[in-house]
This record gives structure tokens, C-alpha cells and sequence, in this order.
């Protein structure tokens, strides 16, 4: 029996809804090119797409000042927003949890004159210095962005504290979703984050190639792409306000059409989801502390999403993981997780950690064979 702990990076089970909407625009023969044409076939993938992005408002609570593009993921996504709203000489906050999706995009602006600073984290657990924030503010801060939940550690942002200190100095505020939407509430509805980027294929249950940009309507954003928009054709600029500027191009209707009932799957069984998820966390994380020699990494006092780092005391991460998969078939993922300044602070840059996440399709069954080859492994 195979048992699957690499959710952080994608859910492999999804709801059967998905599979059918996917399955629906490829072989019905009825959706063509939204917004290209005034024939049945693309309206009918217009209205899809529109249905869509309803959705993703409903998921993150956000109103109408808010718009929805489509991307191919959050990757993507931040790249589009982070490079459309941050000037040449504006100095950034972000922190020592971001994934290379953020530092990457930060470190290419960094070369045309962009400043950054980091929120520290402690050793160990990661727990963000959020007192940084104020202390490395300068006049010419533009814009702070933050991974909501860290990939790594599976340790929640202090939303209300962050969204305070950007309110408060009038501070544009971009949050990388990928590992929370779906799993905790996201609430948009007081207007203080200008934008969360998400991506489709983890915990709302999409396809892979899907996710988005749900941001003001009113963010100071420039297009980062550019192309057809199918409305305009002689303009020499991409036409449009925020979000029509992030999508030019054709829509990739059966991903979106596939994301929507991952969507609706996850609205559905909001609070089943949840309670089902923290269930599964409190049961791994008591048990990992009955395995001899083990570290566990992050901080246990606050929300979490179910993501969990291990490591054996002397074991490389990769050699411990593919025991896991050589000997029990169990699926996780070792190594750095494209977060290096969280391996930074947590001391794990020589042997990286051995990282379990859990979906919904998860099972007790599954955290109790986790934890017994866990044991197993101790005793070698």
C-alpha cells in the first residue's frame, strides 16, 4: 500500500467534481475561446470562467473592489503582481519564511534598484520578529509581501498584526496564499490586502496549471505581459484596468473549469475539512513526540496548516526520506523546499528536513503507519 505525505507540493486524490469538470470542457465540444467571439461556444466558456472567479471571491471574502485573474500558479501570479506594482527605488518588507516564488521575483528587482529588508525568525521553531517590521521601515517602503502559511513549518502569519502595521502606514500588502487557501480562512473583506496570490493544485483540489491573482481593483499595477486581449486590437498598450491586465492571452478554460469545483468542493466541506485536518495534525504531532531522536521544527503555540518537518539526529533528510519510500511507500518530500532562508533559520542548511503534509483524503489509518515506520526507522 502506497501512502501520500507531499500535499504541500500538490494533492494527488482529488474530488471526483474535478475530474468531470476537466473532463466536461475537453470532451463535450461546446466551450471555445472566452471573450473572443459573441458564438455560443465562447460564451459559454465566458460565462464558465466568470462563474469561476465568483468562486475565488466567495473562498477569500472579497467584494466587489475586488477583481480575479487567472494564472498558471502562484508562482506566476506573484511574479505578475510583484513586478507590476513595485517601483525602481522603492524599498520591500518580507520575511525570512517566503518561498523562491517571492525572493526570486525580489532578488530580479533588487538588480533594478528595489530595496529589501527581512523579518527575522528564530531558530528552530521560525517564529517571526514581527517588531522588525517598524524597525526596518524607511520613508520610501512601498509594499510588504508575505507567505501566509510557511511551506516548511506549517506555522501561520499574524495576519491582523501585519495588516495593522501596513494600514497604518499606508503600505500595499501582497500575500502568497499557495499553502493556506483551502485550508484556513481568508477574509479580504476590509480592503487591507491588496492582493493574494493562490495557486489551484494543493488544497483547492485543481489541476495542475492553475491558480491566480484576487486583487484591488484599485492596485497601482502595470502589465507584466502582454498580448492579445481580444477586445482591443489596435491599441499598442495592453488595454484595461487591474485585473484585465494580467490576462492577456487564451484562458485555460478546462484547468479554470476544474479549479471551480475544487472550489466549490472545498466551500462545501468548509468546516468538515477543517475539523477533520486539525485532527490529523494533533495526532502526527503527538506522535512524533513519542519517536525517539526525532526533531520536530516550527512553532506548536499558534493556527497552523497541517505541514510538518522532521528530522533524525545525523540522518540526512533525503537518505531518511527515501527509506520512507523504499522500504514503506510512503511519498514525502526532503531537502530545502525552495525556501532557503527558513532552512537558514532553522539550522538545516547542511541536511535540509523531511517534510509530511496531509489533504483531506488523508486518514488516521495513514498518520498511524506514518508514525510507526517512524519508530522503525528510530531503531536502525
Amino acid at each position: 500500500m502506497m501512502y501520500y505525505f507531499d500535499n504541500a507540493a500538490t494533492t494527488v486524490q482529488k474530488p471526483a467534481c474535478v475530474a468531470d469538470a476537466v473532463s466536461k470542457a475537453l470532451t463535450s465540444g461546446l466551450y471555445g475561446n472566452p471573450s473572443r467571439a459573441a458564438h455560443g461556444y465562447s460564451l459559454r466558456s465566458y460565462r464558465e470562467v466568470e462563474q469561476a472567479k465568483d468562486l475565488v471571491r466567495r473562498l477569500f471574502h472579497a467584494g466587489d473592489d475586488y477583481g480575479v485573474a487567472f494564472t498558471h500558479n502562484s508562482t506566476l501570479a506573484l511574479n505578475l503582481v510583484l513586478k507590476g506594482l513595485i517601483r525602481p527605488g522603492a524599498h520591500v518588507l518580507t520575511t525570512m519564511w517566503e518561498h523562491n516564488a517571492v525572493l526570486r521575483p525580489l532578488y530580479q528587482l533588487e538588480k533594478e534598484g528595489v530595496t529589501i529588508d527581512y523579518v527575522r525568525a528564530d531558530a528552530g521553531t521560525a517564529r517571526l520578529h514581527y517588531e522588525d517590521l517598524e524597525q526596518k521601515l524607511r520613508p520610501e517602503t512601498q509594499l510588504v509581501v508575505c507567505n501566509h502559511a510557511s511551506n516548511v513549518t506549517g506555522n501561520v502569519l499574524d495576519l491582523t498584526r501585519v495588516k495593522e502595521f501596513c494600514r497604518r502606514h499606508g503600505l500595499l500588502l501582497v500575500l502568497d496564499v499557495s499553502q493556506s487557501a483551502g485550508v484556513i480562512p481568508i477574509d479580504l473583506s476590509d480592503g487591507s490586502v491588496t492582493a493574494v496570490c493562490f495557486t489551484g493544485h494543493k488544497s483547492l483540489y485543481g489541476p495542475g496549471g492553475t491558480g491566480g491573482i484576487c486583487i484591488r481593483r484599485d492596485a497601482p499595477a502595470v502589465p507584466v505581459v502582454t498580448g492579445g486581449d481580444g477586445v482591443h486590437p489596435f491599441e499598442h498598450e495592453q488595454p484595461g484596468g487591474v485585473p484585465a491586465i494580467f490576462e492577456a492571452g487564451t484562458a485555460n478554460v478546462s484547468g479554470i473549469m476544474g479549479l471551480a469545483a475544487g472550489i466549490a468542493y472545498s466551500l462545501s466541506h468548509e468546516q468538515d475539512l477543517k475539523k477533520r485536518q486539525n485532527a490529523l495534525s494533533e495526532q502526527f504531532l503527538a506522535g512524533l513526540r513519542q519517536v525517539p531522536g526525532l526533531t520536530v521544527y516550527g512553532d506548536f503555540t499558534g493556527p497552523r496548516v497541517p505541514v510538518f518537518a522532521i528530522n533524525f539526529a545525523g540522518a540526512e533528510s533525503a537518505t531518511v526520506s527515501d527509506i520512507l519510500w523504499n522500504t514503506y511507500e510512503m511519498a514525502t518530500r526532503p531537502g530545502f523546499h525552495c525556501a532557503p532562508l527558513v532552512h537558514r533559520a532553522l539550522g538545516t542548511t547542511d541536511i535540509g528536513a523531511v517534510r509530511f503534509s496531509f489533504s483531506s483524503f488523508t486518514t488516521a489509518g495513514d498518520i498511524d503507519a506514518a508514525l510507526k515506520a517512524l519508530h522503525e526507522i528510530a531503531a536502525l
